[in-house]
């Protein structure tokens, strides 16, 4: 089991040359990918203070996205908001819910993010 952090999911899409061979390896080889719904917020809100630019309004450009990579939303619910709390890591919350839903579905966390990567906290592929 694959979940993507956010910028992973919008490299796939947007800018695939930026992925690692490692990420693109687990990518191809995963039998289903899967997001927080966490990465949609995230995506948008990146957007709406202009830091992302993408080619269609937010909500379509959401939809067409997961539609293209086959994402599938893991659910937030009292277990992972629970987790996500918990963690040791810095304040980012939609960092603190990506880990803590990889966590606790058991899946491999494809990211970049070096703080996520060195905590130790979940397997993670990069």
């Amino acid at each position: 089991m694959i979940v993507l952090d956010t910028h992973v999911w919008f490299w796939l899409v947007a800018s695939p040359d930026r992925l690692s061979d490692a990420s693109v390896t687990a990518i191809d080889s995963a039998d289903e990918l899967f997001l927080s719904p966490i990465s949609c917020w995230e995506i948008a809100m990146l957007v709406h203070k202009g830091r992302l630019e993408i080619n269609q309004p937010t909500e379509q450009w959401l939809e067409s996205a997961m539609q293209s990579t086959g994402m599938a939303l893991l659910p937030i619910g009292p277990t992972i908001a629970a987790l996500a709390a918990r963690l040791p890591l810095h304040g980012d919350p939609a960092d603190r819910l990506i880990v803590a839903t990889a966590i606790t579905f058991g899946a491999q966390l494809v990211t970049k993010d070096h703080s996520i990567r060195s905590s130790g906290l979940v397997t993670t592929v990069w």
